[in-house]
């Protein structure tokens, strides 16, 4: 019957964390403390929509995009981003130049990381969040390690399942066989899971549900001027650029949360 202490360790593990995870969607989904309430139509900047829609490394990239289409920039596709004009015309655009650096010249993945961790980034994150758009950089965190916890004890639940399985004289046990008793864990595991996914839309980490219908009210970008390929990059992303080479100098080099 050792099966069935692998079963009580199994929904221990299920257990545990599908609270965790309960509780952490809850007070995600609950106003933080002090924010204020959203408008009903927000104004945003290009910079604002872009950390909406893709956090931190997406208002580097709008930056270094707009730069680039001024010839303030130059954006090789090899991955290098040279200073053409050092003066930048917002804090974002100047903690981009310092970030490249007094040669004048550097990789665009270390210039993103750095721009992306600046106080401008963070005051524009911070604004946000007060206003009741933004999730907070904690609540994000939490959230994605209780998802993690979730998925681990599912497959947990796998891995005990098939060793009790594997034991001799083991293969049932009362009720059913042991397969089925460890069925049990995992379908929580895996609801659970669904519903967090449902009440939390893979559509952005970083904006709120408030945020989020924002994002999701705006017009498709028209083709063209710099202005609309600027809008369609903070709120897709990379991918929108139909420049080859933009796209090429964009994607080169680690990327995360966008």
């Amino acid at each position: 019957m050792l099966w069935v202490l692998l079963l009580v360790v199994a929904w221990g593990a299920a257990a545990a964390s599908c609270i965790r995870l309960c509780l952490v969607t809850s007070g995600a989904a609950q106003r933080p403390a002090g924010a204020a309430r959203a408008p009903a139509s927000p104004e945003l900047n290009l910079y604002e929509t872009a950390f909406l829609a893709g956090g931190p490394q997406r208002v580097a990239d709008l930056a270094l995009v707009s730069m680039h289409l001024r010839r303030r920039l130059l954006l090789a596709r090899t991955g290098w981003a040279t200073v053409v004009d050092p003066e930048g015309r917002d804090e974002v655009e100047r903690t981009v130049i310092r970030a490249i650096g007094p040669e004048g010249q550097s990789r665009i993945a270390p210039i993103r990381a750095a721009a992306a961790a600046t106080d401008a980034v963070r005051a524009l994150a911070d604004h946000l969040v007060a206003a009741g758009l933004a999730v907070p950089h904690a609540t994000t965190t939490v959230l994605e390690s209780a998802v993690r916890a979730v998925r681990g004890a599912g497959v947990l639940v796998v891995v005990l399942a098939v060793t009790a399985m594997l034991m001799p004289g083991q293969g049932t046990g009362y009720g059913g066989p042991v397969a089925a008793w460890f069925g049990l864990p995992l379908v929580l595991t895996l609801g659970c899971l669904a519903i967090a996914r449902v009440e939390n839309p893979p559509y952005s980490r970083w904006a709120s549900p408030t945020g989020q219908r924002w994002l999701d009210s705006l017009p498709a970008p028209a083709r063209g001027a710099d202005r609309d390929l600027l809008a369609a990059l903070a709120v897709r992303g990379v991918g929108a650029l139909e420049d080859p080479d933009l796209r090429a100098a964009l994607s080169s080099g680690p990327r995360t949360g966008v």
